[in-house]
């Protein structure tokens, strides 16, 4: 008879704990923090591409010391804002990344303007090649950036849900992770000139 007490009962808590989101939650954190790695891959390559792009405008625009210092600056600043798993839940640390992230696309953006007045350099074929491959980049970085909030919203949405819930604040105190968010000032639209 005992026998199959613990027989039922082991039956129905694995049932129980099948349908608590245990498994699910840790599972869809994973692919939070894979869709972060994918981000900062992307990030990366656009740091690694910066250094040959500003030597070949260099080599044209010798004067614009200016623009390519900041250009220099900006990566480095964001090159060293490292952002760990854990601080995913962290507003201010992701704050600080975006920012950095912010300064290092307008610096991009001035370099790109000073390469207007280089009919020279435009036409370069490694200059264009660079010029695609950033571009590239920059679209890379944006899906990266979608999916990374795909994947924190669905976790995000997870650990919110009953009975994952109660599974989360029982037992996996999971933390809520933070989204990309746009830029200040991104909503005014850009004023081109010509």
């Amino acid at each position: 008879m005992k026998r199959i007490i613990l027989l039922v009962f082991v039956s129905l808590l694995s049932v129980a704990l099948s349908g608590c989101g245990y498994n699910s939650l840790q599972v869809k954190e994973e692919a939070v923090f894979k869709a972060w790695s994918d981000v900062e891959s992307t990030l990366q390559r656009r740091a690694d591409l910066i250094p040959n792009l500003v030597e070949t405008v260099k080599g044209y625009a010798k004067h614009e010391q200016e623009t390519l210092q900041a250009v220099v600056n900006a990566r480095s600043k964001a090159g060293s804002m490292q952002i760990s798993a854990k601080d995913l839940s962290n507003p201010a640390a992701m704050q600080q990344m975006q920012a950095a992230q912010g300064q290092l696309s307008s610096a991009l953006s001035k370099l790109l303007v000073v390469v207007e007045r280089y009919p020279d350099l435009k036409a370069n074929q490694n200059f264009l090649d660079l010029q695609n491959q950033l571009e590239g980049t920059e679209n890379r970085i944006n899906v990266a950036r979608q999916r990374y909030n795909a994947a924190a919203s669905d976790f995000n949405g997870s650990i919110r849900k009953f009975p994952a819930s109660l599974t989360n604040k029982f037992l996996l105190h999971l933390e809520r992770k933070e989204y990309f968010k746009a830029e200040e000032g991104a909503k005014a639209a850009p004023k081109v000139t010509f």
